[in-house]
């Protein structure tokens, strides 16, 4: 089973753009292999877009974060809010049927109130240059914990939604 099976893409898009409206981060639906069914960035700073458009930022920053936190969320079967090393949020609500876990839905790139960007380690693993790097970070705005919590809450209710509407057509 797989993600478009339980609803069409377009669903999942508008719970994409609920995600970013509610909160501005990047909002992503990711399947079971930590690929995007919708491959339509909304970037909430101008840092993200450079790290990504790295091959390392993407393997060893954005890749590795989102699948170590799917991989908890699949486990734990709640949401997992947490920084990805770069020290932005990255919160994964997970979407599992029946038990079995087909993905995960959430957001990225903006920061969790008190905390700052990392910019020694992207320019370790990235290359960009410190002074590029904070002014990329400019007006990198904040969520605080609560926010967070409940965008998670709120993103889990609708994928709880989503699942019971898919159990009762079966």
């Amino acid at each position: 089973m797989e993600l478009v099976d339980l609803c069409p893409l377009e669903t999942w898009a508008a719970l994409e753009d609920e995600i970013y409206e509610r909160s501005g981060l990047n909002p992503a639906v990711y399947d079971i292999a930590g690929v995007r069914i919708n491959p339509r960035p909304r970037w909430p700073n101008r840092l993200c877009p450079e790290i990504k458009a790295n091959p390392k930022g993407q393997s060893f920053i954005c890749a590795t974060a989102h699948m170590n936190m799917a991989n908890q969320a699949r486990q734990s079967g709640q949401p997992v809010i947490d920084e990805c090393d770069t020290g932005m949020i990255k919160l994964v609500v997970p979407i599992s049927v029946d038990g079995t876990f087909l993905g995960s839905a959430g957001g990225c790139g903006l920061l969790l109130e008190g905390n700052e960007i990392d910019t020694f380690l992207i320019n370790k693993i990235v290359g960009l240059e410190e002074d590029r790097i904070e002014a990329l970070s400019e007006g990198i705005t904040s969520l605080s914990m609560q926010q967070a919590e409940e965008l998670a809450a709120f993103i889990q209710g609708r994928i709880e939604q989503i699942v019971s509407d898919f159990q009762a057509r079966r």
